[in-house]
C-alpha cells in the first residue's frame, strides 16, 4: 500500500512501525492546533477600550465597546461592581443589555486636556468571570476614522486614504428624549439621519462579504431566491432556459464562505434601533431590525453576513419603527446611524407601565 511504502525507512520495519504513530501523533496535534470552538452560551464578556482621538477644544474623545464570546447569550448587567466605568462612576453612560459577539465602538466618554496620564478602568463580570479595560492616552492608542473604519471591516474592508476624512452620519430622534407608554402598547420612533459627505460612497449593492448577487429589499435577506423559487438557479423549477433572461427577477444564489477572516460591511447609509439599557427580551421592533452587532452568519440580518445588502435609506432619511414593551420599567433605547464605517448615536428613555 502508498502509505506503507512513505512510512518505511531504511532502519527496517521497526522503522516503520515506530514512524507511524509519530506522524498520527503530529497530524492529530496539527489538527487540534487549528480548532477554533464557538460557543453558544456560558463564556466570557469583555470590555474592550477602542482607542481615542483628540478634539479642537483640547479635550479628548475615548471609544469603547465589548466582546462577548457567545453567540447566543445575552447579559444583563446593571449600573454597579459588576459594571462600572472609574474613577468618576460606576455611572458613566455604558450599556446594561450585551448583545453577542463584537460591538465595536458603542459608545464614548470625553476627558478634559489636562487628563495626562490617568487612567479609566470599565469592569465587567459576567459567568463568574470578571474583565477590566483600561483607558488611556498612550499613543499607541491613536486612532483615527479610517482606523475605526478598518477595524469594523466598513467600505467592504478598504484601507484608502480617503476615510481619514470621512464625516461621520448626522442623527436627530424627533421628539422628546424622555417617553412614557403603557405595556403592550406602540411607541412610534421617528429618526431622521444623512450622510453628509456620501463618503464612503454605497457602490455594488452595499454588499459587505462576498456572496449575493442582487439586491435585498427592505432590509431582509432573501435566502429563497435561487434555492427553487422564480428566477432559480438553472434547472431548478422556475429557472430561466438557457439563453433566456428574466430581468424582473434577481437571481440570489447561496453565498460562497467569506475569503477573509476579518469581517467586512458594505459602504451605505443605514440606522438601526437597540436596546442600551433594559431587558432586550421584552422589547419587539417593527420592523425588525438589522443588528449593530458582527454577526457574520450567512443570511443573519446584519451588515457583516453574507450574502445581505444595505437596503435603501428611506425617502427624506426618515426611519420609522415602533417599538412594543411587554414588561414595565425603565429602558434606554439607542439609535446607530453608520456610514458603514463610522457610528452616530442618540438615546431615548423610555418609562413603561402597566
Amino acid at each position: 500500500m502508498r502509505c506503507s511504502r512513505v512510512l518505511w525507512s531504511s532502519g527496517g520495519p521497526l522503522g516503520g512501525i515506530l514512524l507511524a504513530p509519530l506522524l498520527a501523533l503530529l497530524l492529530f496535534q496539527g489538527a487540534g492546533a487549528q480548532t477554533r470552538f464557538t460557543y453558544s452560551s456560558g463564556q466570557s464578556l469583555s470590555p474592550a477600550y477602542e482607542g481615542w482621538w483628540p478634539n479642537e477644544d483640547g479635550s479628548f474623545t475615548m471609544f469603547f465597546g465589548y466582546m462577548n464570546t457567545n453567540w447566543l447569550e445575552e447579559f444583563e448587567i446593571p449600573i454597579g461592581s459588576a459594571n462600572s466605568i472609574e474613577p468618576g462612576g460606576p455611572d458613566q453612560g455604558q450599556p446594561t443589555h450585551f448583545y453577542p459577539r463584537r460591538n465595536p465602538f458603542l459608545f464614548t466618554l470625553r476627558v478634559p486636556k489636562d487628563f495626562g496620564k490617568k487612567e479609566l478602568v470599565w469592569t465587567l463580570t459576567a459567568n463568574g468571570t470578571t474583565e477590566h479595560a483600561y483607558a488611556s492616552l498612550k499613543a499607541d492608542y491613536l486612532i483615527d476614522p479610517q482606523t475605526i473604519s478598518t477595524e469594523v471591516g466598513g467600505d467592504s474592508g478598504s484601507l484608502r486614504d480617503e476615510l481619514r476624512t470621512n464625516v461621520p452620519p448626522t442623527l436627530k430622534v424627533e421628539g422628546d428624549t424622555r417617553r412614557s407608554v403603557r405595556v403592550g402598547e406602540p411607541l412610534t420612533l421617528v429618526a431622521f439621519a444623512n450622510d453628509p459627505d456620501n463618503l464612503p460612497a454605497r457602490r455594488g449593492g452595499g454588499r459587505g462579504q462576498a456572496g449575493g448577487r442582487g439586491q435585498a429589499g427592505a432590509g431582509t435577506a432573501q435566502p429563497g431566491v435561487g434555492r427553487g423559487q422564480p428566477g432559480g438557479a438553472p434547472g431548478q423549477p422556475g429557472a430561466a432556459r438557457a439563453g433566456q433572461a428574466n430581468p424582473a427577477v434577481p437571481v440570489s444564489p447561496a453565498p460562497r464562505p467569506p475569503v477573509s477572516l476579518a469581517a467586512r460591511s458594505g459602504p451605505g447609509l443605514r440606522l438601526s434601533w437597540i436596546v442600551y439599557r433594559g431587558k432586550a427580551a421584552t422589547v419587539t421592533f417593527n420592523p425588525e431590525q438589522m443588528k449593530t452587532w458582527t454577526d457574520t452568519r450567512s443570511y443573519a440580518n446584519s451588515p457583516w453576513s453574507p450574502p445581505y445588502n444595505i437596503p435603501e435609506p428611506p425617502p427624506e432619511g426618515k426611519w420609522v419603527v415602533q417599538a412594543t414593551f411587554q414588561e414595565p420599567g425603565t429602558y434606554v433605547l439607542r439609535a446607530i446611524a453608520s456610514d458603514g464605517s463610522l457610528f452616530t448615536n442618540e438615546n431615548l428613555t423610555v418609562s413603561v407601565t402597566r
